[in-house]
């Protein structure tokens, strides 16, 4: 069983989806105070590290995998894309952790404008510290959802680890490069239900900012669950060869 840590935790959207793909959580990094109220309650015994900024990370348990999405506003098309000059610009965080860490995964994710902004700088400082990776923009409406939600996603792996696998399925390559991928393709038809009919205002409804601001920024649980699959069947390649 793969162990994960993960950053910038937010409500658990990558942690949910790892863990339904076989993985366990082994500790957390998430500052916002509603958000860490979230994770506390659904794991209450892993703990949260806090500010990606503060942590040494020789204190820090090794884990297989880091997952984590890194503030997207540097790199957002609805934003001002200020890239490195954003202060919320925390990718360097996330590569000193990697490189501290030296977990067999990296699984990382933002938004799709950061192929055409600071995405190659990321691949590029991945290789500085000696890790492959592998990226594609992935819509949960290719998984059956009832939304794009397109967003970048880099599996990154040790390039010491001396195999010439890939994560992502060759035969789906195309998929993902635009292309619908159905909900009943993947087996999954079943798991995304149509929208209720409630009404339009909602009152009374406690924290109802936080958790449309979790929601938005989180990753949609099924997206995670089935790349948490693909890098489960890549380690089971990888131990074959």
């Amino acid at each position: 069983m793969l162990t994960v840590g993960s950053l910038f935790s937010g409500i658990g959207g990558l942690d949910l989806g790892l863990e339904r793909a076989g993985m366990t959580v082994r500790w957390q990094s998430e500052i916002d105070p509603y958000a860490c109220k979230i994770l506390k309650k659904h794991w209450p015994e892993v703990p949260n590290h806090g500010d990606i900024k503060q942590i040494d990370w020789r204190t820090v348990e090794l884990v297989d995998v880091i997952c984590g999405g890194y503030p997207c506003q540097p790199f957002s098309t609805a934003g001002k894309r200020r890239g490195t000059d954003d202060p919320r610009h925390l990718w360097p965080w996330v590569r000193d952790a990697i490189s501290a860490l030296r977990p067999r995964y990296a699984i990382l994710e933002n938004v799709r404008g950061h192929l055409s902004m600071g995405g190659t700088t990321v691949i590029g400082e991945l290789a500085e510290i000696g890790y492959d990776a592998e990226w594609r923009v992935v819509s949960a409406a290719g998984l059956g959802a009832p939304h794009r939600r397109d967003r970048l996603i880099i599996m990154a792996y040790p390039n010491s680890q001396g195999w010439q696998g890939r994560i992502w399925p060759q035969e789906i390559v195309s998929t993902f490069s635009g292309f619908d991928l159905s909900g009943a393709h993947c087996g999954w038809g079943d798991n995304w239900k149509s929208e209720p009919e409630v009404g339009r205002v909602a009152d009374g409804v406690s924290h109802r900012v936080d958790r449309l601001r979790g929601l938005g920024n989180a990753v949609v649980p099924q997206v995670a669950e089935y790349i948490g699959r693909l890098v489960m069947a890549a380690e089971l390649d990888n131990a074959q060869t």
